[in-house]
C-alpha cells in the first residue's frame, strides 16, 4: 500500500479541479525549473501565471509554453499585461498574441490604472467568449483600502460579466489586499466577501506560508489559493492535507 493511500485527505479534489486549485506564479523560471516542479507535484500544479509583464522579457516563453502546454497546465499572463496592452492601444495585439499561442486563460485587472467599473465588465464579457476570465479585484497600492461592500459589488459584478474566476489580490509580498502590511489578514474583510460570495468561485492570493495555513483552516482544503511560489507547492498540500503541524489536528471541512 502506498503512503498516499494511508494519509490522503478523500475531500482533497483531484484533477482537473474547478475548486482547491493551486495557482502559481511564475517570475521567470527556467525550462528545467519547470520540469523539476512538475516532476514532484504535477499532481498539484493547476494553473502557472507568467508574473506581471515578464513575458514580454524572457528568453524562453515559447518553449516555457509549449512545455507547460504538453503537460495539460493551464497557463495565463499577469493582469499587468493586460492593463500595459490597454495603456499601450495594443489591445488587440495582445490578444492575438494569446490566441496565436494557445492561451485558454487571460487575467483582466485593474490594479495599477483605473478602470471604471462598468468598462471592465464589458472586457470581462467580451474576452470571457474566447478565454477562461481570471478577473482580478484589489489594488496593488498598499495605502489604497477598499470598503468591504465595494469588494462584494466589484466581485459580483465580475463574476456576472463572466468572470471563471475573481482572484482577490494580496500581491506577490501578501502584503497588500487581503493582508494588511505585516501579512495578517484582515479576517474581517474576508469574512464579509465570503458571506456574500460563493468562494468557489473566489482565488485568494496567499504567498505567505501564515496566509496558506489561515485559508485552509477556515474554508477547508478546497479553498482556491493563488500567487503560491514554485518551491511552497508540496508544503501547501501538506498543509491542505492535514500532513503538517500547522493543520494536523484539522480546520474547517466541507460540510461546515
Amino acid at each position: 500500500m502506498l503512503l498516499g493511500d494511508l494519509f490522503r485527505d478523500p475531500k482533497r479534489t483531484a484533477q482537473p479541479r474547478e475548486t482547491g486549485l493551486t495557482h502559481v506564479l511564475d517570475k521567470g523560471l527556467s525550462l528545467a525549473e519547470i520540469e523539476a516542479l512538475l516532476e514532484v507535484s504535477s499532481s498539484y500544479v493547476d494553473i502557472i501565471k507568467f508574473g506581471w509583464a515578464t513575458s514580454v522579457v524572457v528568453g524562453n516563453l515559447k518553449a516555457k509554453i509549449e512545455l507547460l502546454q504538453r503537460h495539460g497546465v493551464q497557463i495565463c499572463c499577469g493582469g499587468s499585461l493586460f492593463e500595459l496592452a490597454l495603456m499601450r492601444g495594443k489591445l488587440d495585439d495582445y490578444v492575438g498574441f494569446l490566441q496565436d499561442h494557445g492561451f485558454r486563460m487571460m487575467e483582466i485587472s485593474d490594479g495599477v490604472i483605473t478602470i471604471p467599473e462598468e468598462e471592465k465588465s464589458r472586457y470581462i464579457e467580451r474576452f470571457a467568449k474566447h478565454f477562461r476570465v481570471l478577473s482580478e479585484v484589489g489594488s496593488k497600492d498598499a495605502k489604497v483600502i477598499m470598503a468591504p461592500y465595494r469588494w462584494v459589488k466589484q466581485i459580483k459584478s465580475e463574476l456576472e460579466a463572466g468572470a471563471w474566476k475573481v482572484v482577490t489580490e494580496g500581491r506577490e509580498s501578501g502584503t497588500v489586499g487581503l493582508y494588511r502590511d505585516s501579512g495578517e489578514p484582515r479576517q474581517g474583510l474576508i469574512e464579509e466577501i465570503a458571506n456574500e460570495v460563493d468562494i468557489s468561485n473566489l482565488i485568494f492570493e496567499a504567498p505567505q506560508k501564515s496566509q496558506q495555513v489561515w485559508l485552509v483552516k477556515h474554508f477547508g482544503c478546497n479553498v482556491n489559493l493563488g500567487n503560491i511560489p514554485p518551491q511552497e507547492v508540496i508544503s501547501l498540500e501538506t498543509i491542505r492535507q492535514g500532513l503538517r503541524a500547522d493543520t494536523m489536528n484539522g480546520g474547517r471541512t466541507e460540510s461546515d
